[in-house]
Order: C-alpha cells, then structure tokens, then sequence
C-alpha cells in the first residue's frame, strides 16, 4: 500500500477587529497583522498595537507589521535549511525589527509627526515544521504547541511598572528590550496575540498558555479549508459576547497549524 509523502502544509487564521470601547468612541481599530508563506514551508508571522496615546497609532501598527514581514521575506536565503543556524535566525529577527522602526520613524517625518505619534508593539515570528523564532517589543504573546501537545509561551508581555504600560517600537532603549526565543522543536501550531486577548489567553500566574483557550482554536484552523469562510468565524468569535464580556479592547489573534 502507498503511504503519502506529502510534506505538512502551514494553515493560517488570522484577524484584526475593533474593541468595543473604540468602537462606541467611533475609534478605528489600532491593531494590525501581516503574514507571508514562503515556497520552502517558512510561515513568517507579524502582529502590532497601536498606542492609544498615538495619534496615528494605527499607521504606525501597520507600517511596523508589514515592514517586519517584508524584511524577512526580502533574505533571499531564509529556508529550512538555512533556519538551522541560531546566528541566522537571530539576525534576521533583528534586523526585522529595525527595519520596522526605522519606517514608522521615517512615515512620521513624512506626515509631519513625531515617531511617538506612530508608536506601536510588535510581534515578529518564524516557524517551520521543525523550529518557531519570534521576537517582541512590547505586549502580547506568541505561543506554540508541538507535536505531544505541549504548549509554550515563546514571549511574555513587557507590561512596564504600571498598568498599561509598554515598551513600544519608537521607545527609547527599545532595541535593548527586545525579547527574542527560538525554539527547536517538531511544531504543530503557533498562535500570536495582542495585549488585548492576553489576560483570557494566558494564565499569567505561571506564565503558561491557557489550553482551554488555544487548542480549540489550533483544531478549528487545522480543519479550516476555506479561508473566507475561516476569517469571517475567526471575526465571529473575537466579537462573541464571551470575548467583548472580558475585555474592550482591540484585538488581533493569528493562528496557524500544520496540516497534510
């Protein structure tokens, strides 16, 4: 009997949808995600959130987002093969995240604004079947889960010495904050949130994922074979009584598995 040889697939779900609390301020959405699938089965990931503060909060989130993945994808090298080495991995994450905060710092001088006035967190993230790399400024999280079904948190939430507090991307010292992981394992799932979804994702007690949390939504993009119909469920859900009842603020998830 044939066996397949079909080498797993990546499967993304991802979405951005406006808190309640800016919604009802007639706000727009000031989270943003882009997310590229590379020909060698490299899933490059990115997530930000605007500052509320930030006037243009949600341009700089965008650029950020963007400019990140564009960079990576930009490394004609960047394959399997060439993920094997932690000094590759890291630099390319690195140089992603500057990358990104040079081009909110350039999108400010050309609308007039100070880079504050763009500031943003952002999650960058790497993942192929056999390593995920990410690296943060600031809130939010990037999870994954390997093949027994244990899941780990690859970054915590900078959250600062008050509430509501961050680091952004435009913060002074920010590149020293930077936190970066990578992780060599068989991966199955990967998912990536703003700070708006992190107290009902995370048990931050223990700093650990909330499985109740995760594995349903890793089956439901596992099984998710048409992408509209996924996002439009994916939208659903994150404007569920049993999110908005929890918090109001923005919030992005993008979720991926591998799939035959």
């Amino acid at each position: 009997m044939k066996t397949s040889t079909r080498t797993p697939q990546w499967r993304v779900v991802a979405a951005s949808v406006c808190g309640t609390s800016h919604t009802k301020n007639k706000q727009l959405c000031q989270d943003a995600h882009h997310f590229v699938i590379l020909p060698d089965n490299v899933l490059v990931v990115s997530a930000a959130d605007g500052a509320g503060s930030a006037i243009l909060g949600k341009v700089g989130a965008m650029v950020a987002a963007e400019t990140a993945v564009a960079t990576i994808c930009a490394h004609q090298e960047v394959s399997r093969r060439t993920l094997v080495e932690d000094a590759f991995v890291r630099s390319l994450l690195t140089d992603a995240i500057l990358a990104a905060r040079k081009a909110v710092e350039a999108e400010a001088v050309a609308c007039n604004k100070q880079p504050q006035d763009l500031a943003s967190t952002l999650i960058v993230l790497v993942a192929t079947p056999e390593i995920v790399a990410v690296a943060q400024v600031g809130d939010g999280v990037a999870v994954a889960k390997d093949r027994i079904g244990n899941l780990i948190a690859l970054t915590m939430p900078d959250n600062g010495e008050y509430m509501n507090e961050t680091t952004f991307l435009v913060s002074p010292g920010a590149m020293e904050k930077v936190q970066l992981k990578v992780w060599r394992q068989s991966v199955v799932n990967i998912g990536v949130l703003t700070d708006g979804l992190q107290l009902l994702a995370m048990n931050m007690a223990i700093s650990a994922p909330h499985k109740p949390f995760f594995l349903p939504l890793f089956d439901f993009v596992a099984s998710a074979e048409d992408k509209i119909i996924a996002k439009e469920q994916l939208v659903k859900f994150l404007r569920s009584d049993r999110i908005t009842q929890r918090t109001d603020d923005d919030l992005t998830l993008v979720i991926a598995a591998l799939t035959d």
